[in-house]
């Protein structure tokens, strides 16, 4: 074992036991930061083509298939409802599978499968890879099926702890409407809390995929918790829903449009909010919207007071 090699395998085995130390002792938010992490170093490597790499084709796919139980992980530690989690003493298993990996030649424990490694771009950076995105996905994704994986984690994070006096935010998102819902592929929600300068207010949260497609609608169904109090919330801000989905032929993930909520929007109840053409401004300068058809981003608000 080259000395790159084995630095490589004790990094990953730290961050596993910090992972798992955080999931013992319920530290939930920094557990799934850091099982998601090691997913995406795990995944990176079990999909790397170079050729100086010591691991054997078997061994990426048992490396791919311990990322994959990090996420399963992830997902169910964010999971109210999960009939199927994938449970602390499962993941633990995995930990002297990961220690051993170039000796490792049993089976798996557990049916997963690798899940594929995608280039995700930030907002504006897939300008520069594809040009205008309704002629090149005319017919994309047109067979694809009307559901997607549930196994597809997001990074979304529980309600903050209330406080006296002070309101919490909880944004239902229902779907989204475009006029090629049925052609995206994996698609999901990035959520966040902008000021007028574009700068982070609150920690960014991923949707999950979406749950299903209909007509002209991609459904979601899932509440996002703002981690900050409304009254904390600086003048100006905005909270922003990017649509993200997955482009095959380009192999990466791609913001297909944008919305955005002001502060003077929050109130409880239903509320339906324009789609703008990438990329997204968050500076909320040079808006375009993306239809001049009535398809809109629908939400759902809960407002939390002691």
């Amino acid at each position: 074992m080259s000395e790159v090699t084995r630095s490589l395998l004790q990094r990953w085995g730290a961050s596993f036991r910090r992972g798992a130390d955080f999931d013992s002792w319920g530290q939930l938010v920094e557990a799934i930061d850091e099982y998601q992490i090691l997913a995406r170093h795990l995944q990176k490597e079990a999909q790397a083509q170079h050729n100086n790499s010591e691991f054997t084709e078997e061994q990426k796919k048992t490396i791919g298939k311990i990322a994959t139980c990090l996420e399963l992980r992830s997902a169910a530690l964010q999971s109210t409802q999960s009939q199927e989690e994938f449970k602390l003493e499962d993941l633990k298993k995995l930990e002297p599978i990961l220690k051993n990996i170039l000796t490792y030649y049993k089976e798996f424990p557990f049916d997963v499968q690798p899940v594929p490694l995608r280039r995700i771009l930030a907002p504006g950076e897939e300008e520069n890879l594809e040009f205008e995105e309704d002629e090149e996905e005319g017919g994309a994704g047109a067979g694809s099926p009307d559901s997607f994986p549930a196994r597809v984690p997001g990074t979304l994070l529980p309600r903050l702890p209330s406080e006296p006096g002070m309101t919490l935010l909880t944004i239902r998102i229902e779907k989204i409407g475009l006029k090629d819902a049925g052609q995206c592929i994996d698609p999901y929600i990035t959520v966040s809390v902008k000021d007028l300068n574009g700068i982070d207010l609150t920690p960014v949260q991923d949707t999950p995929v979406a749950s299903r497609k209909e007509d002209t609608y991609v459904h979601f169904n899932v509440d996002i918790e703002l981690q900050k109090h409304v009254e904390k919330l600086t003048k100006g801000a905005a909270i922003f829903f990017e649509f993200k989905h997955y482009k095959p032929k380009k192999r990466f993930t791609s913001t297909k449009c944008f919305a955005f909520m002001e502060m003077d929007e929050i109130k409880p109840g239903p509320i339906v909010i324009e789609l703008y053409k990438k990329p997204t401004d968050f500076k909320r300068k040079k808006l375009q919207l993306l239809t001049k058809k009535p398809l809109y981003l629908h939400l759902h608000q809960t407002l939390h007071k002691e």
